[in-house]
C-alpha cells in the first residue's frame, strides 16, 4: 500500500502517483515569498517565486518563485524552475529506494515460499527474526529519509545542481533549498550579507512550506509497517525459548 504512494513499480500494483500542484505560504513574513511550485514523483518540474508549486513526487516539474527581500540590493526577485530541467526531491528517491529494499528482502534467499501451501519456510525463529530486523531497518532508513533533510553548507546548495535549474539565476548572495519535513515540502531562501557591525558574514533564512496530504499517507504506513515487525517479532521471540523452535 506504501508503495503505491511513490514513483516504483511493482508488477500488479495500481499506482496513486500523479501531478499535484500546491502553493507555498510564507512562514516568515506575509507575501515575502510567494511559491508555486509542480510536483510530479521527485521532482519539482515548475516553480516560478511567486507561491504555487506542482508536485509529481519525485520532481518539482515547475515553480514560480517571487521574492521580496528588503535587504537585498535587488529587493524583487523572480525566477522559474524550467520543464526541462526539473528540480530533484532526492529524499522521496531515497525513500523509495529503501521501501524496495525492504520488498526484495521478501523474496530473497534465504526465504523460501511455498506457493502449494502458499506460506513462507523457515527453519529457525532465529531466521525469522533477523529477516524482519533487517525489514525493519529498511523501513526506517526510509521513514527517516523523509523526517529528517541532509544539512548542507550554502555553497553545496549554490554548486547543486537544481539550483542551476533555476531561470534567469539568482545572484551569487541568494540560495533556495526544496526538502521534505515530514508531511511537508518545504522552501528556504538564503540570503547572506555582512553583518554592519562586525562585518563578519551572515544570512538570513526565508521560509514558505505546504502540507502534502500523500505524505502524511506514507508515513502513517510506514510506521504501520514498523509496528507490524515489532509484534511479530515479538511473537517469534516467545518460541526461541523452545529449544526445538530453533532447529
Amino acid at each position: 500500500e506504501c508503495c503505491r504512494r511513490f514513483p516504483v513499480h511493482v508488477p500488479g500494483l495500481e499506482t496513486l502517483v500523479k501531478t499535484e500542484k500546491f502553493p507555498l505560504n510564507s512562514t516568515t513574513h506575509l507575501d515575502q515569498i510567494k511559491i508555486l511550485a509542480t510536483l510530479s514523483a521527485d521532482n519539482i518540474c515548475y516553480a516560478k517565486t511567486m507561491s504555487v508549486i506542482t508536485m509529481n513526487y519525485n520532481y518539482l516539474l515547475s515553480q514560480d518563485i517571487n521574492l521580496r527581500l528588503h535587504k537585498h540590493s535587488i529587493p524583487n526577485q523572480r525566477t522559474i524552475v524550467q520543464n526541462d530541467c526539473q528540480w530533484k526531491l532526492h529524499q522521496i528517491q531515497d525513500a523509495s529506494n529503501h521501501l524496495m529494499s525492504a520488498l526484495y528482502l521478501l523474496s530473497s534467499p534465504p526465504l523460501r515460499f511455498d506457493r502449494n501451501e502458499s506460506k513462507f519456510d523457515f527453519r529457525s525463529a532465529q531466521e525469522v527474526i533477523e529477516m524482519v530486523n533487517n525489514i525493519m531497518s529498511c523501513l526506517q532508513r526510509g521513514r527517516n529519509s523523509l523526517i529528517v533533510p541532509k544539512k548542507r553548507t550554502i555553497e553545496e546548495l549554490q554548486s547543486s545542481r537544481n539550483m542551476q535549474s533555476l531561470q534567469p539565476p539568482l545572484p551569487n548572495d541568494l540560495a533556495v533549498s526544496f526538502y521534505i519535513q515530514s508531511h511537508k515540502l518545504v522552501c528556504a531562501v538564503y540570503h547572506m550579507l555582512k553583518d554592519s557591525h562586525s562585518g563578519q558574514l551572515k544570512f538570513d533564512i526565508y521560509q514558505a512550506e505546504t502540507s502534502v496530504p500523500w505524505l502524511s499517507e506514507a508515513l502513517v504506513l510506514f510506521t504501520v509497517g514498523l509496528q507490524f515487525c515489532q509484534q511479530l517479532k515479538d511473537k517469534v521471540s516467545v518460541f526461541t525459548q523452545y529449544k526445538d523452535m530453533n532447529y
